[in-house]
């Protein structure tokens, strides 16, 4: 019997795809707990429409991300900050005060989750910020960090 996934099921599929399933599994096992439907014309039809859908919601974010790539490109963000002797910082810089810059000086939407920039700065000087916009798309900022 033809089912479609309604939601994850261990060992049998994910979410969407399209599986055969003995009767007995899917008339006392997926059905009642609503983990698929049965494959019928309109079933496969609405599925045809909803992965259509998601295909192109994924190609719009996708280029969404790539725009946003382009225009963080060569950007340097500057980050003043109180220091001490010989250019050490009072405390560190780290990925959320790099966010907030960001979102400050270009006005683009960052997630703080997204900016990566490895250890927590506790230097003066130029690092550069790994920004994971999409799982195929990053861009890298320089970050300079200068005496308030």
């Amino acid at each position: 019997m033809k089912m479609i996934l309604l939601q994850d099921v261990k060992s049998v599929g994910k979410k969407g795809d399209l599986i055969n399933a003995s009767e007995g599994y899917a008339k006392n096992f997926l059905l009642p707990r609503k983990l698929a439907v049965e494959a019928t014309k309109s079933n496969l039809n609405d599925y045809e429409l909803k992965q259509k859908a998601e295909a192109k919601r994924k190609q719009e974010e996708l280029e969404k991300a790539q725009a946003t790539a382009k225009e963080l490109e060569d950007k340097v963000v500057t980050i003043k900050v109180k220091t001490g002797g010989n250019g050490k910082l009072f405390g560190s810089v780290t990925n959320k005060e790099v966010a907030e810059e960001i979102v400050k000086q270009t006005k683009l939407d960052i997630d703080k989750k997204k900016v990566s920039i490895g250890d927590p700065i506790k230097m003066l000087g130029e690092r550069t910020a790994v920004i994971k916009l999409h799982p195929k798309v990053t861009a890298e900022v320089k970050v300079k960090i200068v005496e308030a």
